[in-house]
C-alpha cells in the first residue's frame, strides 16, 4: 500500500549571526545552510497494516507525512501511496488517504461539526446514502449523537478531535495518516482514540500509519515500528523486537509476609529496599537466579519481573544513536 525508496528532502534555509551586527550584514550578504529534514528513508507498508512511526522532535515524521500525504515535494527519492504518485495530488489519490494532525483542525468553528461533515461530502462527492451510513456507523463508534448539532466553539479538545476523526474518515480512506491524534487529551480520551483506530482498522482494513509520543498508543496499536532519528531510518520492524534488542535489563520486585533479616537481605542480594518492596535492576538472563535467590531466602508473598516502560525503551535507542552519530562525525575523514 506504501512503498518508500530513498526519500529525501532538503531545506535550504538562512543562516544569520547574532545581534543587530548580524541582522544588518545579512541585508547585504545572506549566508544559507542545508536542513536535512528526511534523508533516504526507504520502507514498505503492506494494506492493513497499523504501523508506529516514532522519532525525536525534528527527526522528520512529519515531514515524511506530508510527503506521503502530497503536501511536500520530496527532493529526492520514490514514493507511492495506494498505486499513485501523492505529488499529483489526483482526486483518485485523495480519495483514498486522510491526514490528521493533532494540531490542525478542518472543523468550521463557528458552526456544527455536521457543517463540516455536509462540506467533506459535497468535496469527495459522496453520495448521500453511504454518507448516511457511514455517519452512522461514525457517530455510533465514538458515541457523538449529542454533539453534532454543537457549535464546534463549545466542544472540549477530546470532543473535537472525535469529530475531527469522522470528517477526515467519510470518504472512507484506504489509508490513515494520523499525526499526534491524541496530543493534548486526557487518559480516558486516549484510550478512546486509540480503541476506536483499532477497531476502524479491523472493520474497513484501512492501513494506518501512526506518529505520537505517547508510547501508549504505540503499544495499543501498533505491532510494527519505523524509527528514525535526524532524518534517517534507525530502526524497522516488530515492536517486539525493538524491545528485545534496546531492553536488556529487568526490574525484580518482591513484597513479603513480613520484614526480612539483615541475613535474609543478604542472601537475597542484589535485591534491596525501596519503597516498601525489595527491587533490583538486572540482565535479562540473571532474572532467574535473581527469584530463584528470592524465593529461597525471603518469606515471599508476591513476585513480579516487569519489563523496562517504552519510553525508556526509545530513550536508550535515541541515546545509542546519538552516541553514534557523535563518534562518526568526531572521527577523521
Amino acid at each position: 500500500m506504501i512503498q518508500v525508496t530513498g526519500l529525501t528532502k532538503h531545506y535550504r534555509a538562512p543562516k544569520k549571526a547574532p545581534g543587530l551586527a548580524g541582522s544588518l550584514r545579512s541585508l547585504w550578504r545572506r549566508e544559507w545552510e542545508t536542513v536535512k529534514a528526511v534523508d533516504g528513508v526507504s520502507f514498505s507498508i503492506a494494506p492493513g497494516e497499523r504501523v508506529g512511526f516514532l522519532g525525536p522532535n525534528g527527526a522528520g515524521k512529519t515531514t515524511t507525512l506530508k510527503m506521503l500525504s502530497g503536501l511536500l515535494v520530496p527532493t529526492a527519492g520514490e514514493v507511492v501511496v495506494a498505486g499513485h504518485r501523492p505529488t499529483g495530488r489526483a482526486p483518485a489519490f485523495l480519495r483514498r488517504i486522510t491526514l490528521v494532525m493533532g494540531q490542525k483542525q478542518q472543523l468550521l468553528w463557528d458552526l456544527p461539526a455536521r457543517e463540516t461533515f455536509e462540506l467533506n461530502r459535497a468535496l469527495f462527492d459522496i453520495p448521500r446514502a453511504g454518507f448516511q451510513a457511514t455517519l452512522a456507523e461514525l457517530t455510533d463508534l465514538l458515541e457523538l449523537e449529542a454533539l453534532l448539532d454543537r457549535p464546534v466553539r463549545n466542544l472540549s479538545l477530546g470532543e473535537r478531535m472525535k469529530c475531527e476523526l469522522v470528517a477526515a474518515l467519510l470518504h472512507r480512506p484506504d489509508v490513515l495518516f494520523l499525526d499526534e491524534p491524541t496530543i493534548g487529551l486526557d487518559v480516558r480520551m486516549q484510550v478512546v482514540v486509540r480503541r476506536f483506530v483499532e477497531q476502524w482498522n479491523r472493520r474497513t482494513g484501512a492501513t494506518v500509519l501512526l506518529t505520537s509520543h505517547y508510547m501508549a498508543d504505540i503499544a495499543a496499536l501498533c505491532p510494527r515500528v519505523i524509527v528514525i532519528a535526524g532524518g534517517r531510518l534507525r530502526f524497522d520492524g516488530p515492536l517486539a523486537a525493538l524491545v528485545a534488542e534496546h531492553a536488556n535489563d529487568r526490574r525484580v520486585v518482591v513484597r513479603t509476609l513480613r520484614e526480612p533479616t539483615p541475613e535474609e537481605l543478604a542472601a537475597a542480594a542484589p535485591l534491596a529496599l525501596e519503597d516498601g518492596a525489595l527491587t533490583a535492576l538486572v540482565p535479562a538472563g540473571a532474572v532467574k537466579d535473581t527469584v530463584d535467590r528470592a524465593l529461597r531466602a525471603l518469606p515471599v508473598a508476591d513476585l513480579t519481573v516487569e519489563e523496562p516502560p517504552l519510553e525508556d525503551v526509545i530513550a536508550r535507542l535515541f541515546a545509542a544513536d546519538g552516541a553514534a552519530d557523535g563518534a562518526g562525525r568526531a572521527s577523521p575523514a
